[in-house]
């Protein structure tokens, strides 16, 4: 598939225009690299393991959650010139989903663990301007440490899932936003959550949850961001481009 295509398609897919005054990311096409791409690696960041494990697989393309550009870009000097490097030597391009994957309903983050939950009803979740940064739905019914432990097996959470138990013995409304979205934790509270579900949190979080009655937990911000990525290497594959998952845990 000629590289435009591929980008147009998943520019699309995503949304990715949507997020454009909301996302500090600079979504989409972020490295140009060849005419065409027959071969893409995913991955959650952008960094020179990840670009130089892309490229001994033989990807003319990584996509990833996190890229190598926040706000206005200004120099290719020091660490951002050696996580380019990689990208230029082997003629490889980088596309980047941030916002737009976190937020998307079916392919995003959030939607993935919603799925590995087998949540119903769901809504959009996470309020972000228009648009939306996670889902919430509701579960036929998880005993906290039962969540707790799902949660540490579908996420694959390294270090295990830590758990603010402060909300009923039963947890039926379920609010996910992914990564660092210790801030929608209000928002989960106002929907009447029973438990809300990110990567990680702010020492904060603990005094809110307690006060509010709910449950919080914390599942690790690479653990909780694979989904996404994931989803988009079944959309590549669909397509008929080769791929290849690249799994660089960071433990956080």
């Amino acid at each position: 598939m000629d590289t435009e295509t591929f980008v147009e398609r998943l520019d699309d897919r995503l949304d990715t225009a949507a997020y454009a005054d909301l996302d500090a990311s600079a979504n989409g096409l972020q490295v140009a690299g060849p005419e065409e791409i027959d071969d893409a690696a995913f991955t959650v960041d952008a960094a020179i393991e990840t670009a130089e494990r892309a490229a001994d697989a033989g990807a003319d393309a990584l996509v990833v959650h996190h890229g190598l550009f926040w706000g206005e870009f200004e120099r290719a000097t020091g660490p951002i010139h050696d996580r380019l490097a990689p990208f230029f030597e082997h003629d490889m391009a980088l596309y980047v989903s941030h916002l737009p994957l976190d937020g998307h309903q079916e392919l995003g983050n959030a939607a993935g663990i919603a799925d590995a939950l087998a949540l119903d009803d769901r809504e959009p979740f996470g309020a972000l301007g228009d648009e939306y940064i996670g889902q919430s739905g509701r579960a036929s019914g998880f005993a906290p440490a039962e969540l707790r432990d799902r949660l540490a097996t579908e996420c694959g959470s390294e270090n295990g899932v830590t758990a603010l138990e402060f909300g009923p013995d039963e947890i039926e409304d379920v609010a996910i936003a992914t990564g660092a979205a210790a801030d929608w934790f209000e928002e989960a509270v106002e929907r009447g959550a029973d438990a809300f579900v990110t990567g990680e949190g702010k020492q904060k979080l603990y005094h809110e949850a307690r006060e509010a009655g709910v449950h919080v937990f914390l599942a690790g911000h690479y653990a909780t961001e694979t989904f996404g990525v994931r989803s988009l290497q079944s959309l590549a594959e669909e397509w008929g481009t080769e791929t290849t998952f690249i799994d660089c845990p960071t433990g956080l």
